[in-house]
């Protein structure tokens, strides 16, 4: 069966296939003129700033197919472009994919990554409006550009943090990185007796946040709704320690962050503890949370007492340039914040 779905992939060439994975896309924002179909998209922001971001995932670099179901991986390399829109405290509308395929891809499997994608768009309100399709000699390559808008006086900047503001997370960390961790250990022990099926039950949370994250909109509409606008923020893609610092360094400023204020999960700090590892590095160094880290000033942060589910934590605060970036430890020593988290170079 996968022999014939192959075939069907090559028949189709580049245009059949647009055409087959694009026939159901459905419009839905007022912004998008010409979606796909054209030579290129027309886009109309009425006056509005426009936010464009782009990320490339890469098959061995950043997913292993051995685990990560293609129906997830589309779904997620949609959130992690759209999470840094809403990080501009914008909102996203159109996205443009494109794909490098292997040749021993079948089309029931780039139809699983597209309904991932598809289903990420319909839950967010986003169009899929453009993109490319083309062979890949050394497996799957994701390309997806988020493009989104936003009132000039609404956009939030990495460059806004001043000292006293609160420094604020939207969700608990390390959990991405402890199902990373997990679904690596369980693919070592395969690789060594094909015969050991993998044993992951009961890591459902740790799970789902590595393959299957969400984009903080809810938070953002949040914001709105209490009338804040953070002074800065950003996405929590790094890790705590490394983007902290970014914010820090556009800034120029220092930081306190408490480590017995960091939210971590039971899940988390079970998988850690099971590993052997400190869940403390895991949120400051693991990334991949897709937590919104923003800063607020303390007139602010009276609002924040407006009846809500959703759960931000205030985990320390900003300080002059000159007194350093540092974390301070459950026994209240104060050590120095550094870069561990991905880095490309």
């Amino acid at each position: 069966m996968a022999e014939n779905k192959n075939q069907d992939l090559k028949n189709l060439g580049e245009f059949g296939l647009i055409d087959h994975l694009t026939k159901d896309i459905e419009i839905k924002n007022d912004s998008t003129i010409t979606g796909v179909g054209d030579d290129a998209a027309v886009l109309d922001y009425n006056n509005k700033q426009t936010v464009v971001t782009t990320d490339l995932l890469l098959q061995g670099i950043h997913f292993d197919l051995v685990y990560t179901p293609l129906k997830h991986l589309g779904y997620k390399a949609v959130v992690v472009n759209i999470s840094d829109i809403y990080a501009m405290n914008a909102t996203p509308k159109q996205i443009i994919v494109s794909i490098g395929i292997s040749s021993r891809m079948s089309l029931e499997a780039v139809d699983q990554l597209y309904d991932g994608i598809k289903l990420a768009c319909e839950k967010y309100n986003i169009d899929l409006v453009g993109g490319d399709t083309t062979t890949s000699l050394t497996g799957l390559t994701i390309s997806i550009t988020a493009i989104g808008e936003a009132n000039k006086d609404d956009i939030v900047y990495r460059n806004g943090a001043k000292p006293n503001d609160l420094i604020c997370i939207t969700g608990d960390l390390g959990a991405a990185y402890m199902g990373l961790q997990l679904l690596e250990r369980e693919k070592r022990v395969h690789d060594k007796n094909n015969a050991v099926q993998p044993d992951l039950s009961g890591y459902d949370y740790i799970l789902e946040r590595q393959l299957k994250p969400e984009a903080r909109k809810d938070i953002i509409e949040f914001l709105k709704e209490i009338d804040v606008k953070p002074t800065s923020m950003i996405d929590l893609s790094d890790g705590l320690s490394s983007d902290i610092m970014q914010i820090c360094k556009n800034s120029k400023t220092g930081c306190r962050i408490y480590e017995n204020k960091i939210p971590i999960d039971h899940a988390t700090s079970l998988m850690a503890e099971e590993l052997n590892m400190n869940p403390t590095v895991a949120a400051l160094n693991g990334g991949e949370d897709f937590e919104l880290l923003f800063t607020i000033s303390l007139q602010d942060y009276e609002k924040f007492s407006k009846e809500t589910e959703l759960k931000i934590y205030t985990i320390g605060h900003i300080t002059e340039e000159s007194k350093g970036k540092y974390l301070v430890t459950n026994g209240d020593q104060e050590i120095e914040l550094q870069a561990q988290g991905w880095n490309n170079e």
